[in-house]
């Protein structure tokens, strides 16, 4: 953008949507975007409805052509101590904040509004309906599943690069066999649950 241009406030809107509101690991990941009208994203929507490969493709196409975007995070440290509501506004907060343009407005998904200093509406269901917010979905999505890649490799034996930390099978045999790791939310059943996390596993509760 020519250091001079002059946005219109009215386009200033930023959609703002989560992933990873409900696994047994790793972070809640939040994203805001500032989409472009002059430069429209064809198969936006919910990143749960598309395919891994079609959020792989429209992922760098939201980063290059929106007027902004920003990703950001609440760790589960964060989540056990403040709760997964409050943790997932926070991060919602962040990534608001972190924009490197300023919206007028934020529209975020579901029924709750994190606590900012710019107006914001909470839509249910956003992510299928408002174009933005269906790009920060799968920003959010997509940055997500990659930490939990990243995860599987720190933390082999837990299958995290499969189910991303969600509470499959797999996953809870892991847990019942090595103990949770430090990426575990330790609020969340059925790690809540165990007595004796730090004299079986050496993890002391939060």
């Amino acid at each position: 953008m020519p250091p001079h241009t002059t946005l219109d406030e009215s386009i200033l809107i930023a959609g703002v949507d989560e992933a990873g509101r409900g696994p047994l690991a790793g972070p809640v990941c939040a994203a805001a975007v500032i989409l472009d009208p002059a430069r429209p994203i064809a198969g936006i929507g919910d990143s749960k409805k598309l395919s891994p490969a079609r959020r792989e493709r429209l992922e760098p196409l939201i980063r290059d052509q929106a007027l902004a975007w920003s990703v950001a995070w609440a760790s589960a440290e964060e989540i056990d101590r403040l709760n997964i509501l409050h943790a997932t506004l926070l991060a919602m907060r962040r990534a608001v904040e972190s924009l490197q343009i300023r919206p007028v407005k934020a529209l975020i998904d579901g029924n709750r509004c994190p606590q900012l200093d710019i107006a914001a509406e909470a839509i249910v269901g956003g992510d299928g309906s408002v174009p933005a917010i269906g790009a920060a979905s799968i920003l959010a999505k997509v940055a997500r599943d990659r930490f939990m890649l990243e995860l599987d490799a720190e933390c082999p034996g837990y299958g995290f690069a499969k189910h991303k930390g969600y509470p499959t099978r797999e996953h809870l045999d892991a847990i019942e066999r090595l103990g949770p790791c430090r990426w575990h939310r330790l609020s969340f059943a059925p790690l809540s649950q165990s007595r004796s996390l730090e004299t079986d596993h050496g993890v002391k509760p939060r």
